[in-house]
């Protein structure tokens, strides 16, 4: 299945202007071509609900819709795919359930921070590696240490896979990430936290059509 190269990740935490859905609509229409619905509390019933609406935006888009963490729920709304942590379902458990399932989900993102993580999630059948923090970030409470553009590029010389960047990337980093060797970007705060999301995204896309172009 086709990756996106520009990843949103719709947040509620560090802010709280829009809803998972409406900033799904933003990032369609600023041209990202995947959505990833990040939502770490509340209870499943709670996160069900709001990934219906963020989902059904998506649909009507034509935009790649993702799960953070939760197989369970991105196989209830039809995602295109879930995204895995190290303290979520292992990849290759998690392969087992999507092929057996053969519904629209198919898709596997995988979070790594080291070359043996990268290695790992390609053994156990992952689709792409979210690689990062690449820049520092504020996004999570205990980040994992800042790798760097040569930790970027380390991962990217040795994964068949694509390499999507993660962690404090900016439209000015852009073209240095995708220099480095990564397939694309993931945003959030950058996107979500800007006073017009829908630009913002917009901004990205033309950053990264740019390079990709040169």
């Amino acid at each position: 299945m086709h990756v996106g190269r520009l990843h949103l990740l719709t947040d509620t935490s560090l802010q709280q202007r829009y809803s998972h859905a409406q900033l799904a609509r933003f990032a369609s229409d600023g041209g990202a071509d995947a959505v990833q619905f990040r939502q770490k509390q509340g209870s499943v019933r709670d996160k069900l609900a709001m990934l219906m609406k963020a989902a059904a935006v998506c649909r009507d888009s034509v935009v790649q819709f993702i799960v953070d963490d939760h197989l369970d729920l991105a196989l209830a709304v039809g995602a295109d795919g879930v995204h895995l942590g190290h303290e979520d379902l292992p990849i290759e458990m998690a392969r087992t359930i999507v092929d057996l399932h053969d519904g629209p989900t198919q898709l596997i993102g995988a979070t790594c921070t080291n070359v043996e993580q990268a290695h790992e999630a390609v053994r156990e059948g992952a689709d792409y590696i979210g690689f990062g923090p690449v820049f520092p970030t504020s996004s999570k409470k205990d980040p994992a240490p800042v790798k760097g553009l040569d930790g970027l590029a380390e991962v990217c010389r040795s994964a068949p896979i694509p390499v999507i960047a993660i962690g404090g990337i900016t439209v000015e980093r852009v073209q240095s990430v995708l220099e480095a060797g990564a397939y694309g970007v993931a945003v959030m705060s950058a996107v979500t936290m800007a006073d017009n999301p829908e630009k913002a995204t917009r901004k990205f896309r033309n950053e990264i059509d740019s390079v990709l172009a040169a």
